[in-house]
């Protein structure tokens, strides 16, 4: 499963806020939710199909990284392996205060099952949505949809589902403070209805450029503990990033309150090297 919405390739990483609001939504995404991109201009006789092309190219953004654990929400998805990532997204303002986005985001995954089941290698998540500002408040929320796809796997462990998500967050200029919440009515492995609410934080380290630290804390509650594999849990993150020669660099710390305590549910520090284009 995903850092819960898109997400940059990094995983883990942290990145410098283009503006006023950047969610850390899935795993671990910063969404801009601000309206610094550009409105397509589709319309007009003087439009070219050449300024066309590049007018959706600018709205369209890629990312690939290697992290050296795929985590998410505190659980291990490569069963302490690494993982390669990469996706894609198309972001278009609608109005001077509203964004339409979509796109798809991708990685291995290993859940060690039991031999002789036809298990997922691959996680595809396809998500769009709307994002945008409160008025003048400087209050940035995401409302969005992601539907997360493991293919090759056995139709009977119903490891694909999809999940509604929000967010609302504000820049405190030291800081940017998100607060989200995902729902599925039927979570990973048909394990019944699910929430994931959760705080985050975003602090530049002042003075360094691209350097900033992130943090959240967030609480999974799913309806078939039983089914899922453990009772409803808290799990935290702190990473710190660093861009570097336009690569995104990142050292994360991951926990949750899991017990048994075990490998792939606890502690964890995470590395990871992305790139977005």
């Amino acid at each position: 499963m995903t850092q819960d919405t898109p997400r940059t390739s990094t995983g883990q990483t942290v990145q410098a806020p283009q503006s006023i609001g950047q969610f850390t939504t899935g795993l671990i995404l910063f969404r801009n939710v601000a309206c610094a991109l550009s409105c397509l201009t589709f319309v007009g006789t003087g439009t070219t199909q050449a300024e066309e092309q590049s007018s959706f190219a600018d709205n369209v953004s890629a990312n690939v990284g290697i992290t050296s654990e795929y985590y998410f929400r505190g659980l291990s998805q490569t069963d302490d392996a690494p993982a390669l990532q990469g996706g894609f997204e198309y972001e278009a303002g609608l109005t001077e205060q509203l964004n339409l986005y979509v796109g798809a985001w991708g990685s291995n995954v290993d859940f060690n099952e039991a031999e002789g089941i036809d298990s997922a290698t691959v996680e595809i998540d396809i998500y769009g949505g709307l994002n945008g500002l409160f008025g003048d408040t400087g209050v940035s929320w995401d409302a969005g949809l992601i539907y997360y796809a493991y293919p090759g796997a056995e139709s009977g462990l119903d490891y694909d589902f999809w999940e509604l998500q929000g967010a609302v967050g504000y820049n405190f200029e030291i800081a940017t403070l998100t607060a989200s919440i995902n729902h599925s009515p039927e979570n990973f492995a048909a394990s019944g209805a699910a929430f994931y609410p959760k705080i985050a934080a975003f602090v530049p380290v002042p003075g360094v450029r691209g350097l900033a630290v992130s943090g959240h804390v967030a609480k999974q509650y799913i309806d078939e503990n039983d089914v899922f594999g453990t009772d409803d849990y808290v799990e935290w993150n702190v990473a710190v990033g660093y861009e570097l020669f336009g690569f995104d660099l990142s050292a994360a710390y991951s926990d949750t309150d899991v017990r048994p305590n075990t490998d792939g549910n606890g502690e964890a520090v995470i590395f990871t090297v992305g790139r977005s284009f």
